[in-house]
């Protein structure tokens, strides 16, 4: 037999009480969500926009490499998703829908089948996403149960751009990922 097998054999034998687990108490706090869900926004380094105020913004910066998956701003696609994540590597803007977003911390749940490929929020130069207001939850204790019962391979959780910092406390936004993220409220 060998070490693994030992191990492995010493644990099945044990015999341990069944131990109910513990209550979650409610952590929401009272307030408006979608202004709580604005400020986490804000303090992660992202913003928050009305559509008027994201297509000023888009006529304004003329970007010519747009991804958008998203029906809202279809029209504003200059280039089809490609087969090849590679492919992404000069990407401008990606514009995609979030399922729902989390008051509590700015988290925004992103699903597979609304991203075509799982690079595309990252290999991005500036992110987008589109997100209805009505679909914000309080907590993350929330957002958790909300997603216990996806049937999806894959999902995350995205609450701002990227950042890193150094041991000298120097910020750095857009480090390994998207330099911006907006949230086109509806």
């Amino acid at each position: 037999m060998s070490s693994r097998e030992k191990i492995l054999s010493a644990i099945r034998s044990l015999t341990l009480e069944a131990k109910t687990l513990p209550d979650i108490p409610n952590f929401s706090s009272p307030g408006n969500l979608v202004e709580r869900f604005t400020q986490s926004i804000t303090d992660n380094k992202g913003e928050v926009m009305t559509k008027s105020e994201f297509e000023a913004w888009f006529s304004a910066a003329g970007f010519s490499k747009v991804i958008s998956l998203s029906a809202q701003f279809s029209e504003l696609a200059t280039l089809p998703l490609p087969e090849d994540p590679h492919d992404l590597e000069s990407l401008e803007v990606a514009i995609i829908d979030g399922q729902f977003g989390v008051a509590e911390n700015g988290a925004i749940w992103l699903e597979d089948t609304q991203l075509g490929l799982r690079a595309l929020p990252f290999a991005t130069e500036h992110l987008v996403i589109v997100l209805d207001r009505n679909l914000l939850e309080n907590t993350m204790h929330q957002g958790y149960e909300k997603i216990a019962t996806a049937d999806s391979g894959f999902g995350l959780f995205l609450a701002g751009p990227s950042k890193t910092a150094d041991i000298e406390q120097s910020l750095v936004i857009g480090a390994q990922g998207a330099k911006s993220l907006r949230v086109v409220l509806f």
